[in-house]
């Protein structure tokens, strides 16, 4: 019996520091939703690899094009503000699942249209299974970073940028063997195929338990904020996305013209100009979290503008190949954390429907991005309409400084 005793003491003894550790990083629900964020980049980019076959295959001119285009954008943005109630009522997961498996099916349209006015209407409906899935998979990652009490917005942008990544290659590999139309349909059953088994892994996985501790956590002088200023910061954290997404889409239509026509790379070389940059913002969300732990989310967002006007004022007025291409790169990771980090903020402020505002608001600069940088290198030159990225980057840095938090009060 003694020896009982002492067994059963030492075994008690083990057992007692049953403390809770730390809530582990990556887990089934982040590591899911990562991979629709991927999947979200894979099917936009395979679209956007096929836009001349399918621009050839409804023999549209440029400007009939533009209006096509035009149509997704339109569809994402007017779908945007009411996904983000939907996401209220009824919850960013099964909303997120929904979208994206609309996405998959909405991305084979495009194959099958034979005019402009049936190819804006495939569009239409593409950027509204593309908008959806963007305000839902943000509304349940601000979800998961409340959670998991950790800055990783970063890390599903990420993942986001290198399912883009993967599917700007594999469609490229894949231009001269497969049609669009099966291109298109396989893209979709793989988006399908994630779609159900991280929807299935997403769903069961616990949501997060902080809404019992937010009563007493928002009753603190240091996370209160009037509601009435809500709306207002939720705006300006729009407009800090909207600055970032300009340059973005500046970028992603005018970089390897900017080689080719301002600095005369050979269309080899203009090629990378582009993936240089897409690569460098890759990076810089994969090390978003790691620099937004160390230090602080507004620094991350202040010195990333910053960064970014700095490489673009280098790209846009350096006449040597290898000066613009090092500014490409500075963009790049300058500009790599500021949307997701403005689209959390938001999250926090307004919940789903802050999510969709400034969502919203940030699809916006990327629309107009393009189309301003083309009137000003009109009336100007490129490099100096360039320049504006520049200006919009140095913009979103301020900004940053206007809307991050507030101390306690004493």
């Amino acid at each position: 019996m003694p020896l009982l005793n002492k067994t059963s003491v030492r075994s008690a003894a083990h057992k007692t520091p049953a403390v809770p550790g730390p809530a582990p990083v990556w887990t089934a629900a982040r590591i899911a939703l990562t991979a629709f964020f991927a999947v979200d980049g894979f099917l936009f980019a395979a679209w956007v690899v096929r836009i001349p076959d399918i621009r050839a295959q409804v023999g549209a001119s440029h400007s009939a094009l533009g209006l096509a285009l035009l149509c997704l954008s339109a569809g994402a943005v007017a779908t945007m503000p009411v996904i983000g109630r939907l996401c209220v009522r009824y919850g960013s997961r099964p909303v997120t699942v929904c979208s994206l498996a609309a996405l998959s099916l909405a991305v084979l349209l495009p194959a099958h249209t034979a005019s402009v006015p049936t190819l804006g209407a495939a569009l239409l409906l593409f950027g509204a299974g593309y908008g959806a899935a963007n305000v839902s998979m943000n509304s349940a990652a601000v979800d998961l970073v409340v959670e998991l009490r950790r800055p990783v917005m970063s890390s599903f942008h990420a993942g986001y940028s290198l399912g883009g990544l993967l599917g700007a290659a594999v469609g490229g590999l894949l231009a001269g063997t497969l049609t669009t139309a099966w291109a298109l349909t396989l893209s979709g059953a793989l988006g399908l195929l994630v779609t159900a088994v991280a929807g299935t892994a997403l769903l069961r996985a616990p949501a997060a338990a902080t809404a019992p501790a937010a009563p007493a956590a928002a009753e603190r002088p240091a996370a209160r904020r009037p509601a009435r200023h809500a709306g207002l910061l939720v705006v300006l954290l729009g407009l800090v996305a909207l600055c970032d997404a300009y340059g973005e889409g500046a970028l992603a239509d005018w970089a390897t013209l900017h080689l080719t026509d301002d600095v005369h790379a050979s269309a080899g070389l203009a090629a990378t100009g582009y993936a240089a940059y897409a690569f460098a913002m890759t990076a810089g969300r994969l090390g978003g979290t790691w620099l937004s732990v160390r230090a602080g989310q507004t620094r991350v967002m202040f010195f990333g503008g910053m960064t970014a006007c700095a490489g673009m004022l280098v790209a846009a007025l350096s006449p040597a190949v290898p000066l613009v291409l090092f500014g490409f790169v500075l963009v790049g990771l300058g500009l790599a954390n500021i949307f997701p980090l403005a689209i959390a903020a938001a999250g926090t402020a307004g919940g789903p429907r802050g999510v969709a505002t400034a969502s919203t608001l940030g699809y916006a600069g990327m629309l107009v991005g393009p189309p301003v940088i083309g009137f000003l290198a009109d009336a100007t030159t490129l490099p100096l309409a360039l320049t504006t990225v520049a200006a919009a980057a140095a913009l979103s840095a301020l900004l940053s400084l206007a809307v991050r938090p507030r101390p306690a009060a004493a």
